[in-house]
């Protein structure tokens, strides 16, 4: 049975994922992999991420979670059969980005988590969106559980992390790279960029959807994870 692993992103769990997995067909093994809150850097991640999910993989992930399946593939293309890169970034980090992290983990450090959060939490939604209640709710809840140490170790593996886009013209396997057209933390260029290093990689833009696309849009994004997961791993033959 293939296995699909879905990798989150940042602070975030299997909540983000929860309709994929539903919409997932019986023959594929999906599973949602925490390296992300155990490890300290994308590398040490991705290769807890193969170590503990042997034989071939595909992988899916969101944010975070696209930087860090970029990372496996560059460790262990021979292993990786498709690639789902969500609202991601393949470049290292700016200055500009550095500053605003350090002063957000400033913030974790002194417990005004939720405080900085609550500010932010409409850039990771598309406008039509933030009166959502109950969507915007489950995200904070989600990132709260995480807490402030996870908030902390991650910025700081995103702050060290690689130029992905120094590997990305060698990936053979399918690639899809999905964003939303109104992502305000991982705007649609860099998606565009993804796409076009990745030969082959098929860009397909959410309409009027932020950051938390799996959240916001789910059966738009199902469908385009569907289609390609026909490609990448079809359903056996059915027998008469």
């Amino acid at each position: 049975m293939t296995q699909l692993v879905f990798l989150p992103g940042l602070a975030t769990d299997a909540v983000i994922w929860h309709a994929q997995l539903a919409a997932m067909p019986p023959h594929i093994h999906a599973v949602v992999s925490d390296v992300h809150a155990r490890q300290t850097t994308l590398q040490e991640m991705a290769a807890t991420l193969l170590a503990e999910h042997p034989g071939e993989l595909i992988l899916c992930g969101a944010s975070l979670g696209g930087k860090l399946a970029m990372e496996a593939v560059r460790q262990a293309p021979q292993r990786i059969k498709g690639l789902a890169l969500l609202g991601t970034n393949a470049r290292p980090e700016t200055e500009a980005m550095r500053s605003l992290r350090e002063a957000a983990i400033d913030m974790f450090a002194q417990g005004r988590v939720k405080t900085l959060l609550t500010v932010n939490l409409p850039n990771a939604f598309h406008p039509s969106r933030v009166q959502d209640s109950v969507l915007l709710q489950t995200y904070l809840d989600v990132v709260l559980r995480a807490g402030a140490e996870q908030l902390i170790r991650q910025n700081r593996a995103l702050m060290e992390r690689p130029d992905a886009r120094l590997h990305l013209g060698e990936v053979k396997c399918p690639t899809l790279v999905l964003c939303g057209d109104s992502d305000r933390l991982t705007p649609p260029e860099c998606s565009r960029e993804i796409a076009e290093l990745i030969p082959g990689a098929q860009l397909v833009l959410i309409p009027e959807c932020g950051h938390m696309l799996t959240m916001e849009r789910p059966q738009e994004v199902n469908a385009a994870l569907l289609a390609w997961l026909a490609v990448v791993a079809p359903a056996p033959p059915q027998i008469a």
